[in-house]
Parts: C-alpha cells; sequence; structure tokens
C-alpha cells in the first residue's frame, strides 16, 4: 500500500488499486500517488501494461469534496482549488501521455472526476452492475474538467446528456456509447482484464508504445496531416528489430 494504493505486479502487468475507502475519493494526496505510481511505470522498461481498479463498492466518487470544502476558509481558497484541479488534470494526462497502454477495470459506480479517470484510460471494462455518470450539475457544480475526457470518447450530444442531468447510466449504456470496451459478469471481472493485459503484454513493446502515441498524436489533426504523422510512425516501426523479425517469421511460415 502507498499513498490509498495497492501495488502488484503479475509479470509485465502492473496492477494499481485504489483503496480509499468508502468512496475511493480523489483526494489531493491520492492524485499525488497516482502520479507518483504513473511516473515510475514510466521509466519501468519492464512494466508493459498498467491496470487501475479499485477496493471497495465504488470505483471512485470523484474529488474529495470534504477536503475542497474545508479550504472554503482559507485566506485565498481559489489557490487550493486551482492546485487541486491542475494536479487532476496532470495526472489524467499521464494516462493519455504513458508509453504503457492503461486499462480501467471499474467495480461499482464511478462519478464525476471518478468516470473521467475512466474515460482517459486507453481501454475499459466493467461489471454489469457498474454505473457511470459526471453528476457535479446536481450539486451546482458543472464537471467540466470530467468534460474533457468525456467528450473525447463518447459522442457529444450523448456526452452532454450525462452532464447537463447528472445522471447515472448503467455499464450496458456505456459500452453502448463507447465509455467502455464491454461489461462482463462480476465474478470474471479480473480475469477478463487480466486476460487483455496478457495479450497487450506479449507483443512488441516497441510497437505498442509507438502506436499507442501515434493514435493520439494524429486525433485533431486534418486528414493529410494525420497520414503524414502515420507514415512516418510505420517507417519507424518497420525499421525496427521487432518489426523485422515479426514479418521475417511470418513470411517463414507462408
Amino acid at each position: 500500500m502507498s499513498g490509498g494504493i495497492e501495488i502488484s505486479r503479475a509479470g509485465p502487468v502492473l496492477r494499481l488499486t485504489l483503496n480509499n475507502p468508502p468512496a475511493n475519493v480523489l483526494s489531493l494526496a491520492m492524485l499525488e500517488a497516482l502520479q507518483e505510481k504513473l511516473d515510475d511505470a514510466r521509466d519501468d522498461k519492464e512494466v508493459r501494461v498498467v491496470v487501475i481498479a479499485a477496493a471497495g463498492k465504488l470505483f471512485s466518487g470523484g474529488h474529495d469534496l470534504t477536503e475542497l470544502t474545508a479550504h472554503r476558509a482559507d485566506a485565498d481558497p481559489g489557490a487550493f482549488f486551482e492546485h487541486v484541479f491542475a494536479a487532476c488534470s496532470r495526472m489524467m494526462q499521464s494516462i493519455v501521455e504513458l508509453p504503457q497502454p492503461v486499462i480501467a477495470e471499474v467495480e461499482g459506480t464511478a462519478v464525476a472526476a471518478g468516470c473521467q479517470l475512466v474515460a482517459s484510460c486507453d481501454l475499459a471494462y466493467a461489471s454489469d452492475s457498474a454505473r457511470f455518470g459526471v453528476n457535479g450539475i446536481n450539486l451546482g457544480l458543472f464537471c467540466s474538467t470530467p468534460a474533457v475526457a468525456l467528450t473525447r470518447n463518447v459522442d457529444i450530444k450523448k456526452a452532454m446528456e450525462m452532464l447537463l442531468t447528472g445522471s447515472l447510466i448503467s455499464a450496458e449504456a456505456a459500452a453502448d456509447i463507447g465509455l467502455i470496451n464491454r461489461l462482463v459478469p462480476k465474478a470474471s471481472l479480473r480475469q477478463s482484464v487480466d486476460e487483455v493485459a496478457t495479450t497487450i503484454a506479449a507483443k512488441s513493446p516497441y510497437a505498442v508504445r509507438l502506436g499507442k502515441k501515434l493514435v493520439y498524436e494524429q486525433i485533431g489533426m486534418s486528414l493529410a496531416d494525420a497520414y503524414d504523422c502515420a507514415s512516418r510512425a510505420i517507417v519507424a516501426n518497420m525499421l525496427a528489430p521487432d518489426a523485422e523479425q515479426g514479418i521475417g517469421a511470418f513470411l517463414d511460415k507462408h
């Protein structure tokens, strides 16, 4: 356990489990602990996949509202709020920028910044009882930063419906709109995630890292710029030993 996070390794798969009961809120300490673990993973060549899971009945209830409210008594409460949301934004971006794929394993409810965490991961799998929401609007607080990750994963009208109504959606609905890859029975969630993580970890680490970087770089580019970017990436990939060996082995069999 480190900073409210349980850390375990199964070969090349690193598992980070939020364990900050009862709601696994993303307090400043939790955000900083996650940032530290992601930074450590970035520099660990033996880590090929990162899984973010959670202990208890909730995946994450989002930001620690008790902590934020306590700082309203500060001489300059805005300074603390800015610090927390900057730390959160940096951590979420670190997931996207991490060379290794990051998988969210969701059991229970993920709301507000907890839903943002799921949306920020490269892949997400949830139990059939999981629920998702960006429900800050119910408290008079529009989920502005979660909206960034959400609208990059979900159709804008679906995202706006979630953001403006504050309603929770089921795991089935989350899969339908692309917030998660798929839902699986609760009893087999861990096994399903482990199988995906193991499959990815067995691929060429160079190709996976290069591919993840390329996918996020080309989003938002013009069609021509995206193809230029992708062409440079695939040339670099073709020149790498992994591709040379992999293609050679394939051709030898045929």
